[in-house]
């Protein structure tokens, strides 16, 4: 394939991740209108422990975006002072409530709650962020299951830029956690392209990404990636959120120098307002997609936990 776009570009143009989430969550809305029609009412649970001010407000965007879908939201909050049992009873409850279709805690989960153990607690197909080992896994054999709302994100902001067929396409992505890297990869290798992965123990990193007509920085590193790393005429998708402070106050920055970047890509998300929208987006699709899977798994007479595949 062609990339659809200029290859000696003067200025990248922004990827609108507020508007293409827009879009998305009027799909949503659409949706969840007509599962009303059937009597139907997705709903999503939150999870907050503890008092971290940017947890709160995180939590906060969901359920205001959960409102305006017309998404069911149910939120509990526990005190710092919580135990690893108080949380794990929690979600089996939560596991448990039929009326229940998302389970999302958010994270990080104060010392000492083991994160792992509350992820893998949640029923996976409740596990509206992606992050159940039962869901990388179907993940990873091309199973329809939950998946990590970010990368999804990000694919959706691929596609709305480069078209719906990214096949031949070399992607980049820089970092290889199991929140974004990993999963971002393994989306566009179903996407067919030619995908690798760049990480500190890459050898020239720079070298590598110039090769690359989609590169996703997802590294957690301010302004890393900048002109010198990237091929004329690529499509850059910045994940990285940032919080610095400069000679003008505090401001957020994403991975790539985005001022130097946007002189030699074709089309950049800028931050903020380019891939963060669409997490949450796809927290909501990801909602409606555990209904449906439940439904089905329901209408053919089992528990939804014993059945991951749903095909």
């Amino acid at each position: 394939m062609t990339l659809l776009i200029s290859s000696t570009p003067t200025f990248a143009r922004d990827i609108d991740g507020k508007a293409i989430s827009a879009k998305v969550l009027d799909e949503v809305r659409e949706e969840v209108l007509a599962l009303a029609g059937q009597q139907i009412y997705p709903a999503l649970a939150v999870l907050l422990v503890g008092d971290d001010p940017a947890s709160h407000v995180y939590v906060r965007n969901k359920l205001l975006r959960a409102k305006e879908v017309g998404i069911r939201s149910l939120e509990y909050r526990l005190p710092e002072t919580a135990s690893q049992a108080q949380v794990l009873e929690l979600i089996a409850q939560l596991n448990a409530d039929p009326t229940v279709n998302g389970i999302l805690v958010q994270l990080p989960l104060p010392a000492p709650i083991d994160e792992q153990a509350v992820i893998h607690a949640i029923d996976p197909i409740k596990d509206v962020d992606g992050f159940h080992r039962e869901n990388v896994g179907g993940l990873v054999q091309g199973i329809e299951v939950l998946t990590p709302c970010t990368p999804s994100g990000c694919m959706r902001l691929l596609h709305e830029t480069c078209g719906d067929d990214l096949s031949g396409l070399h992607a980049v992505v820089i970092g290889r956690s199991n929140i974004v890297g990993k999963p971002m990869a393994t989306l566009l290798l179903q996407a067919n392209c030619s995908v690798s992965v760049v990480h500190s123990r890459s050898v020239d990193a720079p070298a590598l990404c110039r090769l690359a007509d989609i590169v996703v920085a997802a590294v957690g590193r301010p302004a890393l990636i900048d002109a010198s790393w990237l091929k004329p005429g690529a499509v850059v998708i910045d994940v990285g959120i940032n919080r610095i402070t400069s000679e003008f106050g505090n401001r957020l920055v994403g991975d790539v120098d985005y001022a130097s970047a946007r002189t030699v890509a074709s089309a950049i998300t800028p931050v903020p307002g380019g891939v963060g929208p669409m997490t949450i987006a796809y927290l909501l699709k990801n909602t409606l997609i555990a209904s449906r899977l439940q439904r089905a798994a329901q209408a053919r007479g089992q528990q939804p936990e014993d059945d991951l595949a749903l095909n």
